[in-house]
């Protein structure tokens, strides 16, 4: 099978890293970068050999080689983009916390949205969070989960400090949606120390059945997933247990792919958007 050719909108820290990760892929070809100024992010894929554009997504619609557009951009900006995507026949990935499409998180859910056309990545908190709430509501039906997403500032961009109240929502209907908890909510907390510290997640489920056992190895398998395609995500704390109460903490180092190890949140986020990317691409081309 040849690769399949993607495009990136947006030339940020997230559509760069993208790109990095595109170009490990052996299904995947990076061939496009769109941005809408002529930006660093423009300059260094035009350097790295692919085609750009600063007219935005217009440039995309009457490619008929390119099959998935990745939308890394902002929440206001895909819901303009989505509808055009559509109609062009792409495959959209979006990035934002727009929910345009359902959320998906690849080792929970990928495999029912075999029909889906545009994918949304909840966010990175989400990626990191919902696959335990998730382990945890499988093995013992939780009544309410809350996280708590911790990262550097040095990481959170303009597009993370302009969306960060899409990202409150999104992530606490992932939550419910996807991980499956009666009620969620979501904190994100942007750390200043220096030298930056690693993405860190903190899970609290209210549970009805709390099975110890059940809960560790619902959460030990999940964990190993999710390592499968972010081999940075670690178990920090393992399951703690105070009655009904069932508290998680989770690590992320990123690849060091573009950016920083400590991106974590910007790594995971990005690798898990790849994982859907690849899978999509074997099944439908």
């Amino acid at each position: 099978m040849g690769k399949v050719k993607v495009a990136i909108i947006g030339p940020g820290n997230i559509g760069s890293d993208l790109m990095y990760k595109v170009m490990r892929s052996d299904v995947l070809e990076m061939s496009y970068m769109v941005g809408i100024v002529e930006s660093e992010g423009i300059r260094r894929a035009r350097k790295l050999g692919f085609e750009t554009s600063i007219n935005g997504v217009q440039d995309i619609l009457g490619r008929d080689d390119i099959k998935i557009v990745f939308d890394a951009t902002s929440a206001k900006a895909h819901l303009a983009h989505a509808p055009l995507l559509k109609e062009a026949g792409k495959i959209a990935i979006d990035m934002t916390p727009a929910a345009v499409g359902p959320y998906v998180v690849p080792c929970v859910n990928l495999n029912k949205l075999s029909d889906t056309v545009n994918f949304n990545m909840v966010t990175c908190g989400g990626q990191a969070t919902v696959p335990i709430a998730y382990a945890i509501n499988e093995a013992a039906d939780s009544s309410y989960t809350e996280i708590v997403s911790c990262i550097s500032s040095k990481s959170a961009g303009p597009g993370t400090r302009a969306n960060i109240d899409e990202f409150t929502e999104t992530t606490a209907k992932a939550l419910e949606t996807v991980a499956g908890a009666d009620r969620g909510k979501a904190i994100i907390v942007l750390n200043p120390a220096e030298p930056p510290l690693m993405m860190t997640n903190t899970i609290y489920s209210l549970v009805k059945n709390p099975d110890e056992k059940k809960i560790t190895d619902n959460v030990s398998r999940i964990v190993k997933e999710i390592q499968k395609y972010v081999p940075g995500y670690k178990l920090r704390t393992p399951p703690i247990f105070d009655g009904n109460k069932v508290t998680v903490i989770i690590e992320v180092e990123g690849a060091g792919d573009f950016l920083p190890k400590y991106s974590g949140n910007l790594d995971i986020i990005n690798a898990a958007a790849v994982e859907v990317a690849e899978k999509i691409a074997k099944e439908r081309f």
